[in-house]
């Protein structure tokens, strides 16, 4: 799909479009609350990046090719696929090689990404067999570089292993995603709850996760939750 079809603007060819969105937020079900109920918006996710990626990043992926064929992998078993997006490298890494990719990148001296910054969780519903994605920042002091490494797996299968042991600092980053998107790291020591009370019911940052809420006190006025507001249609 390389342009839209009835929808408000056009989808670039290098978007893969998983889902068409009505209204501000997609919200159903609750009246539209803000307004823009007339807006149809597709809903994409970046294609694979050809190659030369540029700068630095091509000699990462060839280093990283060699490093892993040294292991015994084919890289394209490893690496989904690449994307480069405002000048940031992200590398698609099925789930099984996630813990030896990750060794890779730490550990070889043409690479050496020493530091992960955290662990992020994504939520597409709409995106069939890949709803959850993990996303890790990695940075090489060495080299003075960052990449990203991004895993997807499927809503009724959430289980990524941990980096706890080649990161010990995705320790409560992974707690925290789990708390709010409800993946589970394999391995993890102690993957309980980080944000929310341990008997919370599901994982509030997902993006099925209820509107509905307490209603808000501020400076005298009470403003209603989410799903009780007036609808503009």
């Amino acid at each position: 799909m390389t342009e839209s079809d009835g929808l408000n603007g056009r989808v670039p060819a290098d978007r893969e479009v998983i889902a068409v969105r009505r209204g501000l937020f997609g919200a159903t079900g609750s009246g539209d609350t803000s307004g823009y109920g007339g807006l149809v918006r597709p809903v994409t996710l970046a294609g694979d990046s050809p190659r030369p990626y540029g700068g630095y990043f091509d000699h990462i992926a060839d280093t990283l090719d060699d490093a892993l064929h040294g292991r015994g992998i084919v890289y394209a078993d490893a690496v989904e696929k690449v994307v480069i997006h405002c000048d940031e490298m992200t590398l698609h890494i099925r789930r099984r090689f996630l813990q030896v990719v990750a060794h890779t990148l730490r550990d070889d001296p043409r690479l050496r990404f020493e530091l992960c910054l955290g662990v992020n969780g994504v939520h597409y519903p709409d995106d069939a067999e890949r709803e959850l994605h993990a996303s890790y920042p990695l940075s090489s002091i060495t080299h003075g570089r960052r990449i990203r490494l991004e895993v997807s797996v499927p809503d009724h299968d959430p289980h990524i292993p941990t980096l706890t042991r080649i990161y010990p600092t995705t320790d409560w980053h992974e707690r925290e995603t789990y708390d709010f998107f409800g993946i589970v790291f394999d391995g993890h020591r102690a993957l309980t709850r980080i944000e929310m009370p341990d008997d919370w019911h599901g994982h509030p940052q997902r993006k099925d996760y209820p509107l509905g809420g307490v209603p808000v006190e501020y400076k005298g006025a009470r403003i209603a939750p989410p799903d009780r507001r007036r609808s503009y249609t």
